[in-house]
């Protein structure tokens, strides 16, 4: 990614958290941290990963929500971020909270196997 793109990127993950956090009223919307966000060089796409607390239900519902409201939000980072174009948004869980959890899990299980 050029440093633009990374520029970029940092602002509307900003952005994004505010948005999501204090604009959207939609229910099905539930707490929903913004953990990446990656711009293409041309600033034409931007990949928004999420993580969303609660039940497998509730993750699908937050992604549909965002997914619906998706829209608005271009719209709003368009207005608080001056670009050209604004980027098309795509929202994607992020895997990586979930592994580094298993991760830590199975470390844990190593160390109390090795205290016994």
């Amino acid at each position: 990614m050029s440093m633009r793109a990374n520029r970029v990127a940092e602002q509307m993950k900003k952005e994004l958290g505010e948005i999501i956090g204090t604009k959207i009223k939609d229910p099905r919307i539930g707490f929903v941290t913004i953990t990446d966000v990656e711009v293409t060089g041309d600033l034409q796409q931007a990949i928004v990963f999420i993580s969303v607390l609660g039940s497998d239900y509730e993750k699908e519902n937050t992604l549909k929500g965002l997914t619906k409201a998706k829209g608005f939000i271009r719209s709003e980072i368009g207005q608080r971020i001056r670009l050209r174009k604004t980027p098309e948004i795509e929202f994607e869980f992020d895997h990586s909270v979930a592994y580094g959890n298993r991760i830590e899990s199975l470390l844990r299980q190593v160390k109390t196997e090795d205290n016994e």
